[in-house]
Formats: C-alpha cells, sequence, structure tokens
C-alpha cells in the first residue's frame, strides 16, 4: 500500500474519532437519551469511515488546485463532506431514534458543529508531519 493511502486511513480515523463524539453528544443531548446517542455515533463509525476514506481518495486525484494547501482547497473539502456526512448523519439519526425530528435537528446542529471541526482538523492535519508531502522548491543557484 502506497504511503499517501496509509495517511489517509489514519487521517479518516482521527476524524472519525472527533466526529463520532460529536454526534453521541448530539443526539444524547437532543434525545435525553445516552444510549440513542451511542447507538447514532456506533453507526456512523461504520458508514463514515467509508465515506470519508472515498472523500479523501477523490479530492487527492482532483487536480484542480495549484496548491494543495491552500485554504480555498481546504474549505470547499469541508463543504463537501459535511454535505455527505449529514444526509449520512440525519438518516440514522431518524431511522435509530424513529424520529424525522430529531434526524434534521442532529443535521443541523452538525453542520456547525462538524464543519468547524473538521476544518480545524484538516489545517492541524496539513501542518503536521504526516500531511501533504510537501514538494522542495528548486535550488535557484547551482553549485559549481
Amino acid at each position: 500500500m502506497d504511503y499517501s493511502r496509509k495517511r489517509h486511513i489514519v487521517k479518516a480515523i482521527t476524524w472519525r474519532i472527533i466526529g463520532t463524539i460529536d454526534t453521541i453528544i448530539l443526539g444524547w443531548v437532543l434525545t435525553g437519551n445516552p444510549t440513542t446517542g451511542l447507538q447514532i455515533g456506533g453507526a456512523e463509525l461504520a458508514t463514515k469511515m467509508i465515506l470519508y476514506y472515498f472523500h479523501e481518495r477523490a479530492w487527492y486525484k482532483l487536480k484542480i488546485f495549484k496548491d494543495n494547501s491552500s485554504r480555498v482547497r481546504h474549505f470547499l473539502k469541508t463543504i463537501t463532506w459535511r454535505f455527505v456526512g449529514t444526509m449520512d448523519t440525519m438518516f440514522l439519526g431518524w431511522f435509530i431514534s424513529g424520529s424525522a425530528e430529531v434526524g434534521l435537528s442532529i443535521g443541523g446542529l452538525e453542520l456547525i458543529t462538524k464543519m468547524t471541526l473538521y476544518y480545524l482538523h484538516e489545517r492541524a492535519w496539513y501542518k503536521s508531519k504526516f500531511g501533504l508531502i510537501k514538494k522542495e522548491p528548486a535550488s535557484l543557484s547551482k553549485e559549481e
């Protein structure tokens, strides 16, 4: 397995931990039942790990940005991921709680919490030693 795939797997795991904790808390607060929050968060472990991995691979292969470290790229990744993630959470919240209102409420709140958390995760990941591979600038002067 190449290095970029391994990085994407580790990145997906770190984000999923953060995202699952957020969902558990939102599900618990909105239903008043910690078990329902845990069930929704647990279901997300399977669905979101798979969805996030494919989202990361798609963005890795997307070559429309000259600079993969740009804030615009990270912002657009945040928006596209949040759309996919919110739809998944709304469905799981509805299915597990039996209430469309709970699903919509969790989805609406996580638009704010998860977009903020994801953007911070994306920036921190990029700045870490495990972030995107940074190319060394070509030397302007050559030794004779």
